[in-house]
C-alpha cells in the first residue's frame, strides 16, 4: 500500500517538474511574470485576512503548520522506519533462536541451484513473511531442456534447501523460467 502511494506521489511530482521545466525552457519570462503576479495577489490576500482578524489568521497559521508537520512527518517516518524484518527467525531444537538474513538465504539458493545441470543463472527474491519465506526464482536455462522436469527439479531442490537444510518454512514459491537464446552451434 505504501509502495503504491510512494509511486503515485513520485509520478505526480516528476510529471509536475517535467511540465514546469519544459514551460520554463519555452517561456521563461512569461512563467516568472505569472509566478510573481500570483505571489503578489496571494500576499495581498494574506494581508487582508491578517488585518481583518489577526487571531483567526494566527490560528490558521498554527493549523496549517501542524497539519503539514503531521502529514509530512508521518510520511517521512513511515518511509524511513524499517517496515519489514530482513530476516527470518529460526528456532533450534535446543530452544535457541537465530535470525537468518534473507540475502543469506538467496545466496545459498543461488549456489545450490547453479549446480543443477543446464541452469545458467539464478536470481532469487526472498521475502520474510512471519516464520516463513516467500521465494520468487528467475531462472535462465539452456534452450533444449524439458521444462516440466527441470521445474520439478528446481522446486524439489529449493524445498530441500529451505525446509531440510535451513530449517525454515517455505511459503509461496514462484519459479519463472526463461531459456537462453539458441546458439548457432545448438541450431546446427
Amino acid at each position: 500500500m505504501i509502495n503504491l502511494f510512494n509511486r503515485l506521489v513520485a509520478v505526480v511530482v516528476w510529471l509536475g517538474l517535467l511540465v514546469g521545466i519544459i514551460y520554463l525552457a519555452v517561456a521563461p519570462a512569461r512563467l516568472l511574470g505569472d509566478v510573481a503576479a500570483r505571489m503578489g495577489v496571494f500576499a495581498g490576500q494574506l494581508g487582508v485576512w491578517q488585518t481583518e482578524s489577526a487571531t483567526n489568521f494566527l490560528i490558521g497559521q498554527i493549523a496549517v503548520g501542524l497539519a503539514g508537520l503531521l502529514l509530512f512527518g508521518t510520511l517521512l517516518w513511515v518511509e524511513l522506519w524499517p517496515r519489514r524484518r530482513r530476516g527470518v527467525r529460526v528456532l533450534t531444537s535446543e530452544g535457541g533462536s537465530v535470525e537468518l538474513d534473507t540475502q543469506s538465504i538467496a545466496r545459498r539458493l543461488v549456489w545450490h541451484l547453479d549446480q543443477l545441470a543446464e541452469v545458467i543463472t539464478v536470481i532469487p527474491e526472498v521475502k520474510a513473511r512471519g516464520s516463513a519465506v516467500d521465494i520468487q526464482l528467475e531462472i535462465e536455462t539452456a534452450p533444449e531442456i524439458d521444462v516440466p522436469m527441470k521445474t520439478d527439479e528446481v522446486v524439489e531442490v529449493t524445498r530441500d534447501i529451505i525446509e531440510q537444510d535451513m530449517g525454515l518454512k517455505l511459503g509461496k514459491l514462484d519459479v519463472r523460467m526463461r531459456h537462453a537464446p539458441f546458439d548457432e552451434e545448438w541450431a546446427a
